[in-house]
């Protein structure tokens, strides 16, 4: 286990609800009502269930509506790290470090590459060879099977598209899954809520795109690297 990221929770409360994609509210132990933001625009229906407990930082500006951040949710006692928000950071170390097993350490680094019709999240160059990475962060996982998404995602394939084209393009294309569960031990689309993506996603695989599901936990403190993730040899019930 590596640290990676240093970013302690300051409050625990108790979900209350969620009004939209971006908002919850939360009550905090001293029996305070409060609203929360949640940068992940996913579904988390298997994190966020009533009166779960949730961890909370507090804003870092000022003026903002919510005072609170929403970093993780606690299911079967682990602390499942949701804020979508810190991927950037989390991503940049592990490709800087070179831990990610089969990319290795970068010579150059881009972020927010525009490639196509999309702005893509990197654009490495490693061993003299241009390659396009694409991170999402994973949240759910089912009787041991980490999946993506936990919601339809229009972006998600869109972005598998793009690195679909840069195969064929000549060029070396991934696909990196943050994976907040480490009580996971294989990765798999997520095929009965998004067919779509997951069609898209096999014949990245076919065409070239690398995938690598990276396993990181959060234990209220500190965003551990705790390895890679293969893919599931059958698929998930």
């Amino acid at each position: 286990m590596k640290k990676v990221l240093e970013l302690p929770g300051e409050l625990i409360g108790r979900f209350i609800s969620r009004p939209n994609r971006f908002l919850a509210t939360v009550e905090l132990d001293g029996g305070e009502v409060v609203e929360v933001h949640v940068h992940d625009p996913g579904r988390l229906k298997e994190i966020l269930r009533p009166n779960s407990r949730v961890l909370l930082k507090r804003a870092d500006k000022e003026g903002r509506r919510t005072k609170y951040d929403l970093l993780a949710g606690e299911v079967d006692g682990i602390w499942v790290f949701v804020h979508s928000g810190y991927h950037r950071d989390i991503s940049t170390y592990l490709l800087q470090k070179g831990v990610v097993d089969g990319i290795g350490r970068p010579s150059t680094l881009h972020p927010e590459y525009r490639y196509g019709k999309s702005r893509m999240d990197f654009m490495l160059e490693v061993g003299g060879e241009m390659m396009l990475v694409e991170v999402k962060g994973c949240t759910l996982a089912r009787s041991g099977v980490a999946l993506f998404p936990d919601a339809p995602t229009v972006r998600g394939r869109r972005h598998l598209e793009e690195l679909i084209r840069a195969v064929k393009e000549g060029m070396r294309a991934a696909v990196i899954f943050l994976t907040f569960r480490p009580d996971s031990t294989c990765f798999l689309p997520n095929g009965e809520t998004d067919p779509d993506f997951e069609r898209t996603f096999w014949r990245a695989v076919d065409v070239g795109v690398e995938v690598y599901p990276i396993l990181l936990s959060y234990d209220g403190w500190w965003i551990n690297h705790l390895g890679s993730l293969p893919l599931c040899t059958t698929p998930s019930e």
